[in-house]
């Protein structure tokens, strides 16, 4: 069973839609509780702000549940602003400790390339992957393509965490995971077969009992 994490800040709904549609079992809950007894891995969504986002974790009690969860070494993925609250810390607003459950900071998109010349923020659209492990649980069976992002801010992480990029003037840590922990900055359940391949096999390494690396 996936526990899909609500704390008020998740695009809860496609998300959910894209596990019925691969038919497997999930539930979703704001309660830490009910998320450690019922759950054999976690999906940690996530739209909006940083700050606000560690904020409504740390209200509901589930930074510690999070943390212990992972450190535990049960599967845990994020998206999006999920992703980016994997790190260690976020420059958006000012700047917030994340779960620091990876290496990593996340910095604001510039906007200004080193010529001189300006591209658009956020980084919104498709976008094609790079894989850096091929040989990645979350990249089984997925062939090359382009997914789905929207997002201002950006990763910056340790290579060896590093599973898949996109450029937008910067490298874009696209999939990035260590152990049982992974995330995607884009949306995979927005992303056609690619995003719903990793979907898949994210939730296959859950009922295996497998997520780890």
């Amino acid at each position: 069973m996936i526990g899909v994490v609500d704390y008020g800040m998740g695009n809860l709904h496609s998300v959910s839609r894209a596990l019925e549609r691969l038919g497997h079992h999930y539930f979703i809950s704001g309660d830490a509780e009910e998320l450690v007894a019922k759950s054999d891995g976690l999906i940690l969504p996530g739209v909006g702000a940083f700050p606000d986002a560690m904020k409504e974790l740390d209200r509901q009690g589930l930074t510690n549940m999070l943390k212990t969860w992972a450190n535990d070494g049960r599967p845990l993925l994020g998206i999006c602003l999920g992703m980016q609250l994997l790190l260690e810390r976020s420059e958006e607003h000012g700047h917030t400790t994340g779960l620091c459950l990876l290496p990593g900071h996340v910095y604001r998109f510039s906007g200004e390339t080193s010529e001189g010349t300006t591209y658009k923020v956020p980084h919104m659209g498709w976008n094609l992957l790079r894989y850096h492990k091929e040989d990645h649980p979350m990249l089984q069976e997925v062939e090359p393509g382009h997914v789905y992002f929207v997002h201002s801010y950006v990763a910056s992480v340790e290579e060896d965490v590093l599973i898949a990029s996109a450029e937008y003037d910067v490298l874009v840590p696209a999939v990035i995971g260590r152990e049982n922990v992974w995330g995607t900055q884009f949306h995979p359940e927005k992303s056609s077969d690619i995003g719903m391949r990793m979907l898949k096999n994210f939730a296959k390494a859950v009922e295996e009992g497998s997520g780890r690396v």
